[in-house]
């Protein structure tokens, strides 16, 4: 007969998502996400959710520690459960660094907005961000394609060609321009022709958050020692980011990685700070 063993839980509560990361005595890692408009809603969703699909008692969970912006919400511990609040940017680094198996890197958060955190063992701290990220992707698609669910935006790209698209190097010289490839792009959106179809339109917006945050992303690891990049959050699934970022690493030198489950790096991080980080419990 197989012993129960206790888990740690962490919960990082979105504007959208809320994802929730178990730990258990033995290190395994059980992953889970719900959305939902209401963040108090998605978040015990997530938990009830989390506790049913893993056939486990309110007893066996020892700590909850939340955050993300939502984690606001939680004012009183979870159904009894000593419940903590651990900070958002320490969670991300935390638990970029373990998926990544990395000492130190640039731990890059793509949620509805963008956030760069340079972790290591000395210290995870916040470096800046940008407004760029999945809430561009889909307002611009709602306002340019009628399309507003991200899921079908991901679809709808896998047929667009980004030729109908971007101006590249290629097409304003023949010269070299530095190590730039002549596929490079020179302008987002710089070359859309009338042509374009919502499969092109598509791959382009996407195109364009990425090689932005991308380009962010280099310059933070070069202001930073050359640090590794690690990419994290829901993004991180879209089939076109491995080939923005495959791209980028050729041209800049830069070396990104997606870890499996990056989407729950911060639930993670928050679920490893038990005991380590300064925490407000509820």
């Amino acid at each position: 007969m197989q012993t129960k063993q206790n888990f740690i839980i962490g919960i990082d509560i979105g504007g959208t998502t809320t994802k929730i990361a178990g730990i258990g005595e033995d290190r395994s890692l059980r992953c889970l996400q719900v959305r939902a408009t209401d963040p108090l809603a998605s978040m015990f969703g997530a938990f009830g959710k989390f506790i049913s699909e893993n056939g486990l008692e309110l007893n066996q969970i020892s700590h909850i520690l939340v955050t993300g912006v939502g984690s606001s919400t939680v004012v009183s511990p979870i159904y009894g459960i000593p419940t903590s609040k651990v900070d958002e940017f320490y969670c991300t680094g935390r638990g970029g660094l373990y998926l990544s198996e990395l000492e130190r890197g640039i731990i890059v958060s793509m949620g509805t907005g963008t956030a760069f955190v340079n972790a290591s063992p000395e210290k995870i701290y916040h470096l800046g961000g940008t407004g760029l990220g999945g809430g561009t992707l889909v307002g611009l698609s709602s306002a340019v394609l009628n399309v507003r669910d991200i899921k079908n935006l991901v679809k709808l790209a896998q047929g667009g060609e980004l030729q109908q698209i971007n101006l590249t190097i290629g097409d304003i010289t023949t010269n070299t321009v530095s190590t730039l490839p002549a596929d490079a792009t020179a302008s987002n959106f710089g070359k859309l022709s009338e042509l374009a179809t919502p499969e092109d339109i598509a791959r382009g917006l996407f195109n364009l958050v990425f090689e932005t945050i991308g380009m962010l992303a280099v310059f933070a690891s070069r202001g930073n020692g050359d640090l590794d990049v690690v990419l994290t959050g829901n993004l991180a699934d879209v089939p076109e980011c491995r080939l923005v970022f495959a791209n980028m690493e050729k041209m800049f030198g830069v070396r990104f990685h997606i870890p499996e489950k990056a989407k729950f790096a911060t639930a993670i991080g928050a679920a490893l700070s038990y005991g380590k980080e300064p925490q407000h419990a509820v």
